[in-house]
């Protein structure tokens, strides 16, 4: 099946920071990989629930509505709950990780983060997905 076009792999970026959305977003967008941004928790809420994404990616620290409670909101909704969401933060502290966990979080990348450990999780789950999407 090699040569077959791979499906467009959708990433939520929940992020309060301007520079650190534009650094992610210019790192991952390739023209397969495309990053939708949200400035704060209710933002980032309502577009995880208004299309499918193959990976939300949220601080925890965010206005209107932290990242863990966001979190704990998608993971008991059935239809993103199955979604990986992995929390991009600089609460580094044991029990900010246990929280997350507890919440429903797929993972935990520390801030400053490196790209290639950004860059390696999006290849890792785009090669996990399925190679063709439904229109």
């Amino acid at each position: 099946m090699a040569g077959m076009p791979q499906a467009p792999f959708h990433i939520l970026l929940v992020e309060d920071e301007p520079v650190i959305r534009e650094l992610v977003r210019s790192m991952l967008s390739d023209g397969t990989v495309d990053v939708v941004c949200a400035a704060n928790g209710l933002e980032g809420l309502k577009l995880a629930r208004s299309r499918t994404f193959h990976l939300i990616l949220m601080d925890v620290v965010l206005p209107q509505l932290d990242g863990i409670s966001a979190c704990r909101i998608l993971k008991s909704d059935p239809v993103t709950a199955p979604v990986p969401l992995y929390m991009l933060t600089a609460k580094a502290k044991k029990s900010d990780v246990e929280s997350a966990t507890q919440a429903g979080a797929d993972g935990y990348i520390h801030k400053p983060f490196r790209g290639a450990e950004l860059m390696a999780l999006v290849e890792r789950l785009r090669m996990a997905q399925p190679r063709s999407e439904p229109a």
